[in-house]
């Protein structure tokens, strides 16, 4: 198993607000077939990344515009399908009113390179927002639902704080404390290192 992070940079925009932002954008698979996890700023960046390796999917954690802008263009240019949770379908139509996605749902798994990602739908960040769960490399990809430190922001549109701490208690919380979480933005961090301040993060919000 093979796990190669390609970080791109671009705007994330929402709710009139715009911001500089650094985008992980996860390949994952083997020497021979891989996932896309996200679609973020630089198709070309990420097409270098996988490499001329065959593409599975291009699966999206959410449909915030940093997450997906370069979704039609990457999808065109690797043959790939690109799949979403279709409870973001308005943060999708927002930036292509056209174009189609195959929709993701709780529970699905992908098969890529001789294993399998589940699908954990994590809404709170948004209203689609899912992680993707690879057992046999003790590793969850989070997107925007949990950094090192905490949460994912609710402050804006389509999100909720409720939500996404019961979205991280359940789903990801649960999975085993050595499982590496590998985030939309930043750097790394595990499940064992973030449970402790779930009540902290609660708190804060008090």
């Amino acid at each position: 198993m093979r796990i190669d992070r390609v970080v791109t940079s671009g705007k994330f925009e929402l709710d009139g607000g715009s911001w500089d932002v650094d985008n992980n954008v996860w390949v994952v698979g083997d020497e021979d077939e891989v996932i896309v996890i996200d679609a973020a700023h630089d198709a070309g960046k990420i097409v270098a990344g996988v490499a001329g390796r065959q593409v599975r999917a291009i699966v999206c954690t959410h449909a915030h515009n940093d997450h997906i802008n370069v979704a039609t263009e990457l999808a065109e240019s690797l043959q790939a399908p690109i799949r979403l949770h279709p409870a973001d379908e308005m943060l999708w139509q927002a930036l292509y009113p056209e174009a189609r996605y195959q929709p993701l749902s709780d529970g699905e798994r992908l098969a890529v390179a001789g294993t399998e990602l589940e699908v954990l739908h994590t809404p709170g960040h948004s209203p689609g927002c899912c992680s993707f769960h690879l057992p046999d490399a003790t590793t969850v990809f989070t997107g925007d639902t949990l950094f090192q430190g905490g949460p994912g922001a609710t402050g804006r549109s389509f999100s909720s704080f409720p939500t996404i701490i019961e979205s991280i208690r359940t789903r990801l919380l649960t999975l085993p404390g050595d499982t590496e979480v590998r985030t939309g933005h930043g750097e790394a961090t595990t499940i064992g290192t973030e449970a402790p301040h779930l009540a902290d993060w609660i708190k804060s919000q008090s």
